[in-house]
């Protein structure tokens, strides 16, 4: 019994010599350090066998927030010991064909996106009907439990659009701009459809070709030129942020420029002042969780949400909380 607590008392020491390290003001470096060593050595943290997940999003060409997902989920997978395949398409029926392709590869878990459900149901039903494990991300927070996912892990679209109308109300905005840039995405229409029930102002929703950003600055400039009372104007995508800036300058508007998602750019924007405020819904950690909840599942059954939404967001951030956040931006995990 005395040796027993013997080593009891020296783990404690350990655990609050480690502990007070974490707290100290070199703990954080060496703990960056640490994950930055163990990323560059593939190191696995577990013994479990090698399972493989594959996430498919409807994500586009040199879309910057899902490098973040990505970067979330490769860092679990090296955690986790995962083999870890992505692959993405912005056109519904190419995203469920890659989602067939993964349920021919006998993946062992499988991450999707639900921008455009009823494209995407046949789809996870034959990984569902495989016995593939399913956690969608992202978007098809309503149709996540219906498609017979384990668990939906994001933002709720509707939730984040109405924390937009308030935080417009708060900056005494009076007429909007809501800027979709994917159609038939729901999760868009349900931002913009939220953002309307809680601005007491008035808000226009402007459609654009993404994937044509010319387009997207002339649309918009066009809006505010023939509009001079539009004082903000809320982009969906951290990229389309600073386009609708250069459409702000060319139309010599005063409106406000906020946008939904948060990378290194925005951060920048939010500290000098050229944009408003920005929703982040946390792509990292969805990236993450979706990898990490995979494999607890595999390993112990475990599953979160309790059929609810595992929600990352919204968060709205401002010029005050953009200094803090902005080494994290630099670094691709906010």
């Amino acid at each position: 019994m005395a040796r027993f607590r013997s080593w009891v008392s020296i783990a404690l020491a350990g655990a609050v010599g480690l502990t007070l390290a974490g707290c100290s003001s070199t703990g954080g470096k060496r703990a960056e350090d640490a994950r930055k060593a163990a990323t560059a050595q593939g190191k696995a943290a577990v013994n479990t066998p090698r399972w493989t997940v594959a996430m498919v999003t409807h994500s586009g060409d040199g879309d910057t927030f899902w490098d973040i997902v990505q970067s979330g989920a490769k860092q679990a997978a090296i955690k986790d010991n995962i083999n870890f395949l992505y692959s993405h398409s912005d056109e519904a029926q190419q995203q469920a064909q890659l989602v067939d392709a993964a349920v021919d590869k006998k993946v062992d878990g499988l991450i999707v996106t639900l921008a455009k459900p009823d494209a995407m149901k046949a789809a996870v039903a034959r990984a569902e009907k495989a016995g593939i494990p399913v956690i969608t991300v992202n978007s098809g927070s309503e149709e996540s439990k219906k498609f017979g996912a384990l668990t939906h892990i994001g933002q709720d679209e509707t939730i984040a659009g109405q924390a937009v109308g308030e935080e417009l109300n708060k900056r005494g905005r009076k007429k909007a701009l809501c800027v979709l840039h994917e159609q038939g995405n729901v999760g868009h229409e349900q931002r913009c459809a939220g953002a309307k029930e809680t601005f007491k102002g008035q808000m226009q929703n402007l459609y654009v070709e993404g994937t044509n950003m010319p387009d997207v600055q002339s649309s918009i400039g066009a809006k505010l030129q023939a509009d001079k009372s539009i004082d903000s104007v809320v982009t969906l995508g951290a990229p389309f942020a600073a386009t609708a800036v250069k459409a702000k300058q060319d139309a010599g508007s005063k409106a406000e420029i906020d946008t939904f998602d948060l990378n290194e750019k925005v951060a920048g924007g939010l500290k000098d002042g050229t944009l408003g405020f920005a929703v982040d819904q946390q792509p990292y950690l969805q990236g993450y969780e979706a990898v990490d909840l995979l494999w607890l599942y595999r390993y112990n059954a475990d599953v979160l949400g309790g059929g609810k939404p595992v929600l990352t967001g919204p968060q709205i951030i401002t010029k005050d909380q953009a200094a803090k956040l902005e080494e994290y931006t630099n670094r691709g995990t906010r």
